[in-house]
């Protein structure tokens, strides 16, 4: 299960356990504080921000040199660059600190951070216990741009795959394809397939035209049947394949230099 459904939106399930635990701790953090008339919740926000703000900067000092010529990029977290270890050494290391330094409010924080660490290690456990056997790469029909009928495995040819699901009303989407294009320029070793959801060649060839794109293995899924088999209907939304057509990862919005290199690095 790599996404939370809620209606229109569509969260990854790693943020969506990290946000449920966050909750969960700062309820639990209230009740135990007003028993004892302590509040914890200023606590608990901290070590919540310390955890977070740790993550995202181990992540960017791993891809420094992605991120050196984009430095805006650094605070645009919408593409889930995070290291989930140090984030949780970040925030033990602060949630120590203040059990330490604060003896009054020490049961009640203590009970918060208890109360969300096992809330996020039962959500992981869970969806690692129902999570489905390695999905394979889709044989669906897809249109190439000169209206020729081809499937991914055709255009995959047993070499990892990249397929990115789009459309060009969606503005992330435009976003992220000049980084999807460098990518597809500089790893000849790497089939990346531009999938649109839903939308005919006639458009797809004035967008590209429209934007300077020079993209190969473009194709229409104008049913938008990919998204729908795959449980993917948010856009972008990326897929990874390795060579054995088995899907090794997903990722739900938009991506950066640093986040596709991430990524990338599975297939090595």
């Amino acid at each position: 299960m790599a996404t939370l459904d809620i209606g229109p939106l569509a969260l990854p399930m790693s943020r969506a356990l990290i946000l449920a635990a966050g909750i969960v701790a700062l309820l639990v953090g209230a009740v135990l504080g007003q028993n004892k008339q302590e509040s914890v919740t200023d606590s608990v926000f901290f070590v919540l921000f310390a955890g977070i703000l740790s993550a995202r900067a181990a992540f960017v000092l791993s891809y420094w040199e992605q991120y050196r010529s984009d430095l805006i990029g650094i605070i645009d977290i919408r593409d889930g660059g995070f290291d989930p270890i140090i984030g949780l050494i970040g925030a033990l290391v602060l949630l120590g600190w203040q059990l330490w330094h604060q003896p009054a409010i020490r049961r009640a924080l203590s009970g918060a951070a208890a109360a969300g660490l096992l809330t996020w290690f039962a959500g992981a456990l869970l969806t690692g216990l129902i999570q489905p056997p390695a999905p394979t790469i889709p044989d669906t029909a897809l249109t190439r741009l000169d209206t020729r009928m081809t499937t991914l495995p055709q255009l995959a040819d047993g070499k990892p795959t990249v397929v990115n699901l789009w459309a060009s009303w969606c503005p992330p989407c435009v976003r992220e394809m000049p980084v999807l294009e460098k990518a597809q320029q500089e790893n000849p070793d790497i089939t990346f397939v531009f999938v649109n959801q839903g939308e005919q060649p006639e458009t797809i060839q004035r967008f590209l035209a429209r934007h300077g794109l020079s993209l190969g293995n473009v194709v229409t899924d104008t049913g938008a049947s990919i998204g729908r088999s795959t449980g993917n209907r948010a856009l972008p939304t990326t897929l990874f394949y390795n060579s054995q057509g088995k899907q090794v990862n997903t990722h739900l919005g938009e991506l950066s230099a640093a986040s596709l290199t991430h990524n990338l690095e599975r297939f090595n």
